[in-house]
């Protein structure tokens, strides 16, 4: 058959591509190819559709990487798209049935953490010429539902293609999620394997050029002078900067506002880094995880003003961090579900642009002198507790988890970025860590996904070649999902991994302490006479695994041998394995204590002594609680 003049014959997959390659983004007049690539494993379910079409259409069209987890691959889209500024993002395709189920905790991350990747699954025969195929599930009561069902909750937009004309409309949907930095997440567009593979007369139009201008909305004129009267008013007001901040770009007019006004600035775990760790206004993390000079200015704030931040209950120290009677708040974001929180005056709003006209807004203002220099030398304070959590008074003996980081914050410059997501690290990380630049400190605290450094750290190298990315894990997060070892080797994308061994789920065996549940299966061992796993350390030699997989693998011993190593990885042009083993599991941080409560319950009546005591600890806690109306 021949196609109109008009018109371009294709199939679906083959379009599909074509669609992809031509889509841009553009904000401040810097424009960007909207999808940069297309991670795959494929199978009967696209192997033949989106798989034949990659081929046909040449990398130039739509460069492909190949992925040895359907997970991995859109963590490793994610830290594309969170080191691109949510600018430019990666397209994801898998086969029907588990390669497709394997996406369901990706597309989770991604969508909580406002992050676009879009998910192009294999779904079962729309005509159904054989019932069940390979890898259906059957659905006694209902024909239209096949296992991709489950990525609808955890997309900000779903479709399944059943016909080639349906495409036109899915594609532009898709695209406009992507690009709407209040919408974000993952999209996804299931693709029947007989429809990817059905040729249809597309028109023209559809392939044209396009760029998708992402909005920098300004605030509301009456509600920006309700929060300019409000800062005025207030005697000790504290920024809470949120990923918002880095996903508009937003840093610098952050600093101005700061500068300006004095106002001191506390930051999320993806807030973090929003100002440089020694400026003066910069008083570190916040919450159950921050420091103690961000906390307690917290407690005795009188004016919060959320910048870019969902306040998740790490933030707000489960509803019992923001203390003063009659505190309130001011919330500066893109997406109005964020800013009607606490009961705020809200400014819905891009974060930079809000944050320019409220600096505006205040000529003149500026905090008391007296306010500024106590939480200056609060931060002092901070800082000292720091330099002993990095310290090592013995070079040669084995470090602590915080030495750890000690060693590589006397590695790093200003450039290098650090991937964390799960465990004990993101807590000693967003208290301890100094922060030298924008996109240094990227810790995946939405869902603290295990597994998710690793591939992201190659997303991120994707994004920045030229920056070094290190990827912290420890042996629990290693053994979830060490493939993408093979994806960096085979690429050549030169990924630093710090694989601290310390013999179990360290962090929930410190929380299972606290909850009286007394470190119980939180252990890397053999079962002990009693049944538990309180016997020896399991055998395993993690070092040697990531040697297996083609990484180069340096085995430090102490806290001398550690810099040296550090050194030695952050120079060389493969990918390579720092394996250091800290003090065991029950040892393993060395940080200061939590600065602020995080309500993980506990049970309300037990036998065993511990969980008693806890109660009695929890109920302490929850009788601070309060709700911000």
């Amino acid at each position: 058959m021949n196609s109109r003049p008009d018109t371009r014959r294709l199939t679906v997959a083959q379009a599909l591509v074509e669609f992809l390659s031509r889509q841009h983004t553009e904000r401040d007049g810097q424009r960007q190819r909207l999808i940069g690539a297309c991670w795959g494993i494929f199978g009967h379910g696209n192997v033949a559709g989106i798989g034949q079409a990659l081929l046909e259409s040449g990398p130039a069209r739509l460069p492909y990487l190949q992925g040895r987890n359907e997970q991995a691959m859109v963590h490793a889209a994610v830290g594309y798209a969170r080191q691109s500024g949510r600018m430019s993002a990666h397209a994801v395709t898998t086969s029907i049935g588990p390669g497709a189920t394997n996406l369901v905790t990706g597309a989770a991350l991604a969508t909580v953490n406002r992050l676009p990747v879009l998910l192009l699954p294999g779904d079962i025969f729309a005509t159904r010429p054989a019932d069940p195929v390979l890898q259906q599930l059957e659905v006694p009561y209902a024909g239209d539902i096949s296992v991709n069902d489950c990525l609808r909750p955890v997309s900000r937009y779903f479709d399944r293609v059943v016909r080639p004309e349906a495409l036109i409309p899915a594609a532009l949907q898709a695209m406009r999620v992507l690009t709407d930095p209040a919408e974000t997440g993952a999209v996804t567009l299931a693709l029947p394997q007989d429809v990817q593979a059905e040729a249809f007369d597309w028109p023209e139009e559809f392939f044209a050029e396009r760029v998708w201008h992402v909005r920098r909305a300004a605030p509301d004129p009456e509600a920006l002078a309700g929060a300019a009267r409000a800062v005025r008013s207030a005697a000790r007001p504290l920024i809470v900067a949120g990923g918002g901040v880095h996903h508009s770009g937003a840093e610098d007019a952050l600093k101005e506002l700061a500068e300006a006004t004095g106002i001191p600035v506390a930051s999320t775990q993806a807030g973090k880094g929003s100002l440089r760790h020694d400026h003066p206004a910069d008083v570190g993390g916040i919450g159950h995880t921050g420091t103690a000079v961000a906390d307690d200015l917290a407690r005795e704030a009188d004016l919060v003003i959320g910048v870019g931040t969902r306040y998740t209950d790490f933030t707000t120290a489960s509803g019992t961090l923001f203390a003063t009677p009659g505190v309130r708040f001011v919330n500066l974001n893109i997406a109005s579900f964020d800013a009607h929180k606490m009961g705020a005056t809200s400014l819905v709003a891009d974060a930079r642009t809000g944050l320019e006209a409220l600096t505006a807004a205040l000529p003149g203002h500026h905090v008391d002198a007296v306010y500024e220099a106590e939480y200056r030398t609060g931060k002092a304070r901070w800082e000292q507790a720091v330099d002993r959590a990095y310290a090592a008074e013995d070079d040669s003996a084995r470090p602590s988890q915080t030495q750890v980081l000690g060693a590589l914050d006397a590695v790093v410059g200003d450039e290098d970025v650090i991937i964390n997501a799960a465990g004990s690290l993101p807590g000693d990380l967003h208290k301890l860590w100094r922060a030298r630049s924008p996109r240094q400190y990227h810790l995946e605290y939405g869902y603290s996904c295990m597994g998710y450094e690793i591939p992201a750290a190659i997303g991120v190298r994707l994004a920045a070649p030229d920056r070094p990315v290190w990827a912290l894990v420890g042996d629990g997060t290693y053994l979830m999902m060490p493939t993408e070892i093979v994806t960096a080797v085979q690429e050549g994308i030169n990924i630093n991994l710090v694989l601290i061994q310390n013999h179990g789920y360290a962090s929930i065996g410190g929380l299972s302490e606290g909850t009286g549940g007394e470190r119980f299966g939180t252990a890397y061992r053999f079962r002990g006479a009693d049944g538990t796993y309180t016997g020896d350390p399991l055998p395993v030699d993690l070092a040697a695994n990531a040697a297996s997989l083609g990484m180069a693998v340096i085995r430090a011993g102490s806290v001398r041998e550690l810099r040296e190593a550090l050194a030695v990885a952050r120079a060389s042009d493969h990918p390579t394995c720092v394996y250091v083993e800290t003090e065991t599991a029950d040892t393993v941080s060395g940080a200061p204590p939590a600065q602020a409560w995080w309500d993980v319950p506990v049970a309300q009546t037990a036998t065993r002594p511990a969980a008693v005591k806890a109660r009695e600890e929890y109920e302490r806690h929850a009788a601070g609680r309060r709700r911000h109306l």
